[in-house]
């Protein structure tokens, strides 16, 4: 079954690496604690349960179902693991109980011998529950009473060899008989279900309560033809921004969704029709014969056929941390474990919810959410502007309140709205509630509950795109701290260049072949040796297609090179390896840099053939074969120079691989105990050596230029010969001609890791090209640069690159070449396995910052000015210019219409000029408060004087106060609206003079400013009874139109003015509530923190 969630790897996997980290976190939290450091900082990866409840503790929220709705449901994460090990334990006492019958008993399966082929009314003469009870017991009675793992696939109408028939009818009937390779998902939450939480908000179910006595009491007052109105327009304001609201939230949900099933899309390969071919983990049925190498993730539950070396990690199943090697004595094989060393092959026998993984992922929530370090620095944001807006909220009701019942409150046409003793209880009740209405809208303002959410809202849009530019992230949070990245430690092979291999050079009994399969020269007896070495020592294949056609050859970049040279020297691929048996095999190893294979060749002798590393092959070789065949001594000279042709292949950026054998006799192969018996590697012959060309991906330079122009460092770290790794990193940009090529920037794996760890840190930041590395020196390497507080980014594609992909801040596996192991460690998978693709991500990962920035830079804007103005005017005058409608609607427009229009900005050229987000900058710059101080204030003043000299201004002193009043407040309205319509164009480009740059490419901002400018047009026209509107002429349109536009030069002037270096926020350091907020979580959670998980809670409870 796929594994993918989009989650971190079972804890078990890897569980050293998990504690230390967790330990880590929670000695950051005791610091923290001490420090009085920002409650709203978490780490980009492996937050601790008590970091993460510590934030929400100290947030203020209104809606807690939807505000935690895309963070971590600590709950249900700790009744996920509760269920794992329940399962597990399950199928763990199930297994002792049938380990510990008696061999005579067969109770529990029914005998197969004398099972007839000729079923009448199956398909298949074995049934679901025989094939369930064997892969669920492990009963090797079963097994072997069916003859075994040929006898079942006999049963299964499948051969070990060739596999099923690739027929689609054949499929379709395996699926209906033994199941598909998939499991139930839960449904997919109703829009119905987004609009019950989105009424969850405090505020808005206060404005209904509101609205629903508004409503009452106007009727029972004015009757039904005009005592609506007031109510009503309510009811319909807040039902707006529900629907609007409920609709974002669900086309966000469909998108996270369809990420989360290409993320559980694994690719395998199986074998069908004798042919190697990839197909979806999906596909897989019943039967079918799949490879397994190592890093794959087990398919399906399945009985071993053949395999070398094969250990398997059982952890995410069983619980238990350690290796399990299979062999025919343990053949079976549990779906979701990860294959961690050899090779072999397997017969599926039991898909779906038939398997043990089935049944856990079934059983399990799909997703339980995460939060990324921005969304929690935004809910500490919200948290601030919401405690300012609840006190202004507070002390508007308390003067309005004041006022209104003390008779300083004056209708439009100047008379007394309250007076106490004359006015009925019914208009007194009314007016207050009005009154209500407005402060609880300030608060619906105040409290930008929209934006933690607009993290999720930019990240779901970057994650589409990103698809589409090759890229599949795994972990949320992931995509911010890219844009944090401060170097890339990349692969060479795949990455930087195509993984298009080829063989291009070749010595053999120590003469050059020209062209390079040209062996006439060479004694028979040599080439068949070195054919019998790559036809047995391979993890690839070729098939060769009965109709005569081209032999295919299928396997790693590497493996389809060599094997397709061996073809062009003669090789018979069939044919060689049927004239030899394979005795043991030890695959290619990252540490060693090579792998071996024993190939019984005769009665009593055994040839063991190495190939890997030129110069490491080398090292071990006592002889070589010379042309004719005979064996000579390997010499001082002959060593040189085999080595200086090492070198001059690695010079001109060649992989070279080297082949050498020894002869061994079979009485010397131990009996018993094969797999582990170690492979004599020291007294070799050589044979030959291959250069592989693998060229450079068009475009990597123009990639790495670009890297280096933003401030982030590209690094090489390659297994391959130093030499080799120089040339390529020349030719890719990575060095010039002008770089030092000596250590510490060209250096060895083997010489960094030998170093201490001082040493280490102190060249780290020098190091341009590590070759010869192992995965563990770029674990290394990973660590040392983060202590050097760099941002690290790691690509990776074998299962020993996990823990430097797991250690990275951005672990980057290879969707192609990448093995599931690697791909389960990373947070982002590169689907083309290209660098360019990586430099992308950089990009996407910037924009996702920049585009949060303009969304606050907007929406702090509509905030202050919406404040200062109502809190003002209700002071001076005892009436507010905007009413409890109006704001709603600059609510809709500020909240979820702005955050659609600014946070889905395509990233630009220019985030590439700049330097790397640093991890603790401040998330509003000195530039965005610059910009927001002008653009608030001139709304403010120029408003405020509207408010208070608008009949003047406007002409409107001949006509009644009533309706100049009126006018007055819908000019103010609708001035207001217009310049935050303009002012979204200022927020695109918040350090850009020319705004308007690249703004029709983005169809989504045009769409949305045309949309609201429309609905503005209408409410003023045709909504004047629900919005207590009057229609505008002409002039006062354009006049509160051209007041909106005065934003945009201003913006422009703007810009000119200096900001200085230091953080406006660090002059107010000595009152920040985050302090108080930690100090509040030191001596205990807050009153509204205890009322947040109240309300969560609640939500949890109504949702399940």
């Amino acid at each position: 079954m796929a594994s993918g969630t989009g989650k971190p790897p079972p804890r078990e996997i890897g569980e050293p690496v998990a504690a230390a980290a967790a330990a880590e976190d929670e000695a950051q939290v005791v610091d923290g604690a001490e420090e009085g450091e920002d409650a709203f900082d978490i780490p980009s990866k492996n937050a601790s349960h008590d970091r993460l409840r510590r934030w929400r503790q100290a947030a203020l929220v209104l809606n807690a179902s939807r505000r935690f709705r895309y963070t971590l449901d600590l709950e249900r994460d700790e009744q996920n693991e509760n269920l794992k090990r329940m399962i597990r334990s399950h199928a763990q006492v199930i297994r002792a109980a049938f380990l510990f019958r008696e061999a005579g008993q067969k109770g529990l399966g029914e005998s197969y011998i004398g099972i007839t082929f000729e079923a009448l009314s199956q398909k298949f003469p074995i049934g679901l529950q025989k094939l369930t009870m064997l892969n669920r017991d492990h009963d090797a009675i079963i097994l072997q009473e069916v003859g075994g793992v040929r006898g079942l696939s006999d049963l299964l109408k499948s051969s070990l060899d060739t596999g099923i028939i690739p027929n689609e009818d054949e499929l379709l009937q395996r699926r209906d008989i033994f199941g598909a390779n998939t499991y139930p998902r839960k449904k997919q939450r109703s829009i119905w279900r987004f609009v019950f939480e989105a009424c969850q908000d405090l505020t808005l179910v206060i404005l209904m309560v509101a609205a629903a006595i508004s409503l009452s009491l106007g009727i029972a007052t004015e009757g039904v033809k005009d005592g609506w109105y007031d109510g009503g327009s309510i009811f319909f304001a807040v039902f707006l921004v529900i629907f609007v609201t409920a609709t974002s939230d669900y086309r966000q949900s469909l998108q996270f969704q369809h990420l989360n099933e290409e993320k559980q899309n694994i690719q395998v390969e199986v074998i069908r029709g004798g042919k190697r071919i990839g197909a979806s983990i999906f596909d897989l049925v019943v039967g079918d014969v799949v490879p397994l190498k190592i890093g794959d993730q087990v398919p399906a539950d399945g009985i071993l056929i053949s395999g070398h070396s094969l250990a398997v990690d059982e952890s995410s199943m069983t619980g238990e941390s350690k290796i399990v090697h299979k062999d025919q004595k343990a053949p079976f094989l549990m779906s979701g474990c990860k294959v961690a060393d050899g090779y072999g092959s397997m017969l599926v026998t039991g898909v779906g919810t038939n398997t043990e993984w089935g049944m856990l992922m079934a059983n399990l929530s799909e997703d339980i959410g995460e939060e990324t370090p921005l969304q929690v620095r935004l809910n500490g944001v919200a948290t601030l502007i919401g405690i300012v807006g609840l006190s202004v909220a507070g002390v508007v009701l308390v003067v309005l309140w004041i006022r209104y019942f003390t008779g300083n409150t004056k209708y439009p046409d100047g008379t007394t709205q309250f007076l106490a003793g004359t006015t009925g209880v019914k208009h007194g009740f009314m007016g207050a509630i009005r009154i209500l209405t407005v402060a609880v809208t300030i608060v619906v303002v105040a409290v930008p509950e929209g934006l933690p959410l607009a993290v999720t809202l930019t990240l779901a849009y970057s994650m589409r795109k990103m698809m589409r530019d090759k890229a599949l992230v795994r972990r949320l949070s992931s995509c911010e701290t890219m844009g944090s990245a401060t170097t890339i430690c990349s692969d060479k092979t795949g990455t930087l260049t195509m993984n298009k291999m080829t063989v291009v050079e070749a010595y053999l009994g120590g003469t050059k072949l020209d062209p390079c399969d040209n062996t006439g020269m060479m004694c028979n007896s040599v080439t068949d040796l070195l054919i019998e070495g790559i036809a047995q020592n391979t993890t690839g294949c070729v098939f060769s297609p009965e109709d005569g056609g081209a032999p295919e050859v299928t396997g790693s970049p590497t493996e389809k090179a060599i094997l397709s040279w061996g073809l062009m020297i003669g090789m018979n691929y069939e044919d060689v390896r049927s004239k030899s048996s394979v005795l043991h095999a030890l695959p290619f190893n990252s540490e060693k840099k090579r792998g071996g294979v024993a190939a019984q060749v005769s009665v009593a002798e055994v040839h063991i053939h190495w190939k890997g590393a030129a110069e490491l092959l080398l090292a071990s070789c006592k002889s070589w074969l010379s042309t004719d065949g005979s064996v000579q001594p390997m010499s001082s000279d002959k060593h040189s120079e085999f080595k200086k042709l090492i070198d001059d292949m690695a010079m001109k950026s060649l992989r070279c691989v080297a082949f050498a054998y020894c002869p061994w006799e079979l009485k010397m192969v131990p009996r018993e105990d094969l797999d582990k018996w170690k492979l004599p590697e020291d007294d070799l012959t050589l044979i030959g050596m291959i250069g592989i060309k693998d060229p450079c991906r068009p475009g990597v330079r123009g990639a790495v230029q670009l890297c280096t122009t933003a401030g982030v460092k590209v690094r090489m770290v390659t297994g391959d010969n130093v030499e080799t790794a120089k040339a390529i990193a020349l030719e890719c940009g990575i060095l010039d001609a002008n770089d030092v090529a000596s250590e510490p920037t060209i250096i060895e794996g083997k010489v960094f890791r030998e170093m201490s760890e001082a040493a280490r840190e102190e060249i780290a930041d020098k190091i341009t090209v590590m070759g010869r590395s192992s995965p563990n020196d770029k674990l290394l390497l990973v660590q040392s640069l983060k202590r050097k507080g760099h941002v690290v980014a790691v690509t990776g594609d074998g299962t020993n690159d996990a823990p430097a992909l797991h250690e990275a801040d951005i672990g980057l596996s290879m969707g192609v070449s990448g093995t599931e192991v690697a791909k389960e460690s990373s947070d982002i998978i590169i689907l083309d396995d290209d660098f360019t693709s990586v430099v992308k991500v950089v990009r996407w990962g910037r924009s996702v910052y920049a585009n949060i920035q303009k969304f606050i830079q907007f929406q702090l804007t509509v905030n202050v000015a919406a404040l200062v103005i109502n809190v003002v005017a209700a002071v001076s005058s005892g009436d507010v210019p905007l009413n409890a409608v109006e704001l709603l609607w600059v609510n809709l427009i500020m909240d979820t219409l702005g955050a659609l229009a600014l946070a889905t900005e395509p990233p630009t050229d220019n985030l590439m000029k700049r330097n790397p987000v640093g991890r603790r900058e401040p998330l509003v710059t000195n530039v965005m408060w610059r910009n927001l101080f002008i653009q608030a204030l001139y709304q403010i003043a120029v408003l405020l004087i509207f408010n208070f000299d608008g009949r003047r201004i406007l002409h409107l002193q001949n006509e009644s106060r009533e309706h100049s009043n009126k006018m007055k407040n819908t000019f103010v309205f609708n001035a207001f609206v217009f310049c935050q319509i303009f002012n979204e164009f200022n927020a695109r480009k918040p350090e850009e003079k020319n705004v308007f740059r690249g703004v029709t490419g983005n169809h989504l901002f045009m769409g949305i400013v045309g949309v609201t400018t429309v609905l503005q047009i209408l409410i003023i026209e045709f909504l004047g009874k629900f919005f207590e509107t009057a229609r505008l002429n002409w002039r006062s349109w354009l006049f509160s139109v051209a007041i909106g536009a005065v934003s945009w030069p201003l913006a422009y002037l703007g810009k000119f003015i200096p900001v200085p270096a230091r953080p406006f926020q660090d002059y107010f350091k000595h009152c920040s509530p985050w302090r108080r907020s930690r100090q509040a979580y030191s001596d205990g959670a807050p009153a509204w923190g205890l009322r947040i998980l109240q309300m969560k809670s609640r939500a949890a409870r109504a949702e399940n």
